[in-house]
């Protein structure tokens, strides 16, 4: 008998154990660096490729999902993929276990920061740095840029969105605007705004059997209408009733009632990813709320490229710091602990509650989004607010009170870099940091 008749298909992988699962959360947690795009692609290897615990059909739908939502979408892929293998539980274990590691090391470093951050050592350190924060953001933006920008409508709605962000205007005016501009494309120029050619359907290629494949039921099934109203329910008693307690307890002005109110509105207000979130929290925590100062920002930004976990745990940072600096009375670091647990607390929230909303429609759907144009217009004016990060954050940089040359081609190099080269973050960031010590210290 000829191989081809005694060789089988393979069976599909068992069901993780709930061991295996909670330990492949927190390991991916601790080692997931290199910005969301990277952390999908490893979140893909893993879960796709080498454990076969999601098809590549269910990955790809729930990625389309999380993209446009607001809020970090690695994060929001991880309790997507938990929901769909233990249910809510796993979702929840998912998303907490990817970004735990990341909220203990940076309330650490964040301490360390404020303890011994004007150092000589630690300043020539984080010197090397900026340059390349600067740089990410700028590839970041091009690398956006370069998929979304696929029409000359979409040219000007970056443009118009460029020049807002110059004038000052608010971030959720501007995707706002943006969302209408592309509603109106889409009804009376639909000829204009068709996306480029869709390819095949993911799921019509032959895969190996995966524990959720193509057409399996996820263990997040059930009563659609029961998961909606336990959903709103248990997110209302923890985000307004969170919000209550800290009023209640401090007063409406107080910063920890601050804090948590303008992060839970950014978390429904930031599309695009990280990088889309900080023109909006570099604009609140910076020039309105002066939480701190653009170049302890920076330094943030620095910190929170050098850890794992998705790279909007830079709140965390923020939150510490103006706990730190509010002048409480209380311990420094014990009001920078509060500070940095509520921001965390009321960014990450609303991302649970979106996909336990919205991934059991997606499931029972499996369709395409409709709403393109409102949300490549969208997008659009996130690419304009990145780059208008990216501009503000470089003077800052290279010309903090006059022209800084070695700061300035710090900048090009690192663009060079990533760019051309496609050298990864885990190789250039302890580079730049001996660069920038060379520099400051040799």
């Amino acid at each position: 008998m000829s191989a081809s008749h005694i060789t089988q298909s393979p069976a599909a992988p068992a069901r993780p154990t709930p061991a295996a699962f909670w330990g492949y959360w927190f390991r991916l947690g601790c080692i997931s660096v290199g910005g969301p795009a990277a952390q999908i692609a490893l979140m893909h290897q893993d879960l796709v490729v080498e454990k076969r615990w999601i098809s590549d059909a269910r990955f790809l739908h729930a990625l389309n999902y999380c993209m446009v939502l607001p809020g970090p979408e690695a994060q929001q892929m991880a309790v997507y993929m938990g929901w769909l293998l233990y249910g809510v539980w796993g979702g929840i274990v998912a998303g907490s276990l990817f970004i735990l590691p990341a909220f203990a090391l940076l309330v650490g470093l964040s301490w360390m920061y404020m303890q011994w951050g004007s150092q000589p050592e630690v300043v020539a350190l984080l010197y090397g740095v900026k340059p390349l924060v600067v740089a990410l953001i700028f590839s970041a933006a091009w690398r956006l840029a370069r998929r979304v920008l696929h029409a000359r409508w979409l040219w000007g709605m970056f443009l118009l969105a460029l020049c807002l962000h110059a004038l000052e205007v608010s971030f959720p005016a501007i995707i706002l605007l943006a969302a209408v501009v592309g509603w109106l494309m889409q009804q009376y120029l639909p000829g204009r705004v068709q996306s480029p050619t869709s390819q095949g359907h993911p799921s019509s290629k032959a895969h190996e059997p995966c524990v959720i494949d193509d057409h399996t039921a996820p263990a997040g099934g059930g009563r659609l209408q029961v998961l909606v109203i336990w959903t709103l329910v248990i997110a209302a008693l923890l985000g307004l009733g969170g919000l209550a307690i800290l009023v209640l307890g401090y007063g409406w002005p107080h910063v920890f009632s601050q804090l948590a109110l303008f992060f839970g509105r950014a978390a429904f207000l930031t599309f695009g990813g990280a990088y889309a979130v900080l023109p909006y929290v570099f604009d609140a925590s910076v020039q309105h709320f002066h939480w701190l100062n653009a170049s302890q920002m920076l330094d943030g930004l620095a910190l929170g490229e050098s850890t794992p976990g998705p790279l909007i745990m830079v709140v965390t940072y923020i939150g510490f710091v103006a706990g730190w600096q509010a002048g409480l009375p209380m311990p420094d670091w014990q009001a920078g602990l509060i500070g940095a647990g509520v921001v965390t607390w009321f960014t990450f929230l609303p991302s649970f509650a979106l996909v336990f909303l919205g991934a059991p429609w997606m499931e029972r759907t499996r369709q395409q989004w409709r709403w393109a144009a409102p949300l490549n217009a969208i997008s659009a004016a996130v690419v304009g607010g990145i780059v208008a990060l990216a501009v503000t954050l470089g003077k800052h940089v290279v010309w903090p009170a006059g022209p800084d040359w070695m700061a300035a081609g710090m900048v090009l190099l690192a663009l060079w870099l990533l760019l051309r080269v496609r050298v990864s973050i885990l190789w250039l960031l302890p580079a730049f940091m001996a660069l920038g010590w060379l520099l400051k210290l040799g």
